[in-house]
């Protein structure tokens, strides 16, 4: 196993500057990326007016889930959080699995978000700038010019935290005023009642469309970004306090803004443009192309600006908390050294944000499409979600002892219900869309193998027992996808209702499984030492500060 020449004297390495205000502005300017931008046609075209309650939806599914990882993300203040915790309650397969799908879920959002700003760049009455995007995907142009979009995200984190910090609290700012700006000038120009009861109805693709929206029309790659502020929690200041706030925080204010731009964009569609129903929408710029639509010339020169500050915003933040992520996983012994190294002058894990880059690049080579990017990192992000509602409780009952400057008493029963809205949520996406992300997540599995597998047996065991429940839950929820009911992409080998019954008793089944399995590895005696010398550091400097004051 690859081990870091120093865990502690690396995150020492890290600066704790950031608050709760900075810290709810990264999840914040985490969530409103290219989201808001393409998210209110895209469910509106699966689940017409009904687009409203998929976003309440995708709101609580995250907001429960996020209760989850709040308490893990205060017991263990480390950077990459979202990437330790099935390690620390289950050992190295299922941590490493939940690592991979979390990284994967993460690290392609970068390139999203660039390709998410190209896209509207193409809108521009300039031949140029409609060439690169041909409506579908980006032209080789297009890709030039997002790939110069990743190295500029790359640069501002290259230097330091507190440049990152300030840079990102002035770009939220913005990214929230302009939305609500759009949302609220939208509803001013035109406002048609009538779209939310003709063209098929309220939902007029029935309650399953409402749900695929959710999992696969940027719904669930919106909210993800609750996760950004406990992949930094390295470096907040007062984690126990400002990573809940944060995190809680920027889920319910988002949730306002994004029903506000749904509620207006649905009532703004001028009627040719559903001529064909709701399904017909077909916009390249769907904001912008209504705001000129209605005459707001302003509001669409306003946001093709955002286009590149709200989705730059977000490919900056997440080109950071990724850096966080591989150090976390190289600590998890699953990397090379190299990739554990935190620069001492600036904080900042240099060569991470390397690797992370050329990843990146790799993604906006095979995926050039804002929409095809936006359902493969869905998908990815609710596998790697299912690991924090088992490990939270998992760790209840293993470490007990251990400090949680937030605990929830409602957790035991949080905790079963967030894994349910993560199976069902991944069931949702649709087969065979859940097939490939699954596969996916298996491709990730030679590299723990080559770290893994030259371990004796009799140590490596008890890893592949405690991380079976995981394997198995990949491969029966690709087994319920493909033999679903057909109106979420199955065979219909399940009557339709039935089948959702069925996701949420095997997401239970696996919970509990999930939280018997865990075990005492070495991982979490690990933490568990970190943490009683933090403690004890901390109070030795608590003493020698107060000793003064007796003199």
């Amino acid at each position: 196993m690859s081990e870091p020449e120093s865990s502690t004297a690396s995150h020492q390495n890290y600066r704790r500057s950031l608050g709760t205000i900075s810290l709810t502005a990264v999840g914040l300017g985490s969530i409103i990326g290219s989201g808001w931008l393409f998210g209110a046609e895209r469910a509106a075209k699966l689940a017409g007016p009904a687009s409203i309650l998929a976003w309440v939806i995708g709101a609580a599914v995250a907001l429960t889930i996020a209760l989850t990882y709040s308490e893990l993300g205060s017991m263990f203040p480390k950077a990459g959080g979202m990437v330790r915790y099935g390690q620390y309650s289950h050992g190295s397969l299922a941590g490493y699995l939940a690592a991979w799908a979390n990284w994967i879920a993460i690290v392609s959002v970068i390139p999203g978000e660039a390709t998410a700003s190209v896209q509207y760049m193409s809108s521009w009455h300039y031949g140029w700038a409609k060439a690169l995007y041909d409506g579908k995907e980006l032209s080789t142009s297009g890709v030039a010019l997002a790939s110069v979009l990743l190295l500029v995200y790359f640069a501002l984190n290259w230097f330091a935290i507190t440049l990152f910090a300030k840079t990102n609290t002035a770009i939220t700012v913005f990214k929230v005023v302009v939305p609500t700006l759009t949302a609220g000038a939208l509803l001013f120009a035109h406002f048609d009642t009538s779209h939310f009861t003709d063209h098929g109805g309220f939902a007029p693709n029935g309650w399953s469309a409402v749900f695929t929206a959710v999992a696969t029309s940027g719904i669930v790659w919106a909210f993800n970004g609750f996760q950004s502020p406990l992949n930094l929690a390295g470096e907040a200041r007062n984690p126990g306090k400002s990573l809940p706030k944060a995190v809680i925080s920027s889920i319910l204010i988002a949730l306002v803004i994004y029903i506000a731009l749904q509620v207006a964009f649905l009532g703004a569609v001028p009627d040719d443009g559903l001529a064909n129903g709701w399904g017909g929408l077909g916009y390249t710029s769907p904001l912008a192309d209504l705001a000129m639509a209605w005459g707001l010339n302003w509001l669409a020169m306003l946001l093709y600006a955002d286009a590149f500050v709200s989705p730059s915003g977000t490919g900056m933040i997440y080109a950071a908390t990724t850096s966080r992520m591989i150090h976390g996983v190289q600590e998890n012994g699953h990397l090379p050294k190299i990739f554990g190294k935190v620069d001492a002058k600036t904080g900042i894990p240099r060569p991470a944000l390397l690797l992370n880059l050329v990843v990146a690049f790799l993604f906006l080579a095979v995926f050039r499409g804002w929409g095809s990017l936006a359902e493969i990192v869905s998908v990815a992000t609710v596998i790697s979600y299912i690991t924090g509602p088992v490990a939270v409780m998992s760790l209840r009952r293993l470490a007990p002892d251990l400090k949680r400057p937030v605990r929830l008493k409602a957790m035991p029963v949080i905790a079963p219900i967030a894994m349910v809205f993560g199976s069902l949520v991944l069931y949702w996406a649709k087969w065979p869309l859940t097939g490939k992300v699954i596969l996916l997540m298996a491709a990730g599995l030679p590299i723990w193998a080559w770290y893994e597998l030259r371990k004796p047996f009799v140590e490596l065991k008890p890893h592949l027992k405690a991380g079976a429940w995981m394997v198995a839950y990949l491969f029966v929820m690709a087994g319920i996808s493909w033999a679903g009911s057909k109106d979420f992409g199955g065979n219909g080998h399940l009557p339709e209702g039935w089948d959702l019954l069925i996701v949420a008793a095997i997401g239970l089944a696996f919970y509990y499984w999930g939280v018997a399995s865990a075990w005492n590895n070495p991982s979490l005696d690990e933490v568990r030492r970190e943490l009683a010398a933090e403690e004890a550091a901390a109070s030795a400097d608590a003493a020698g500060a107060a000793e003064p004051s007796r003199v």
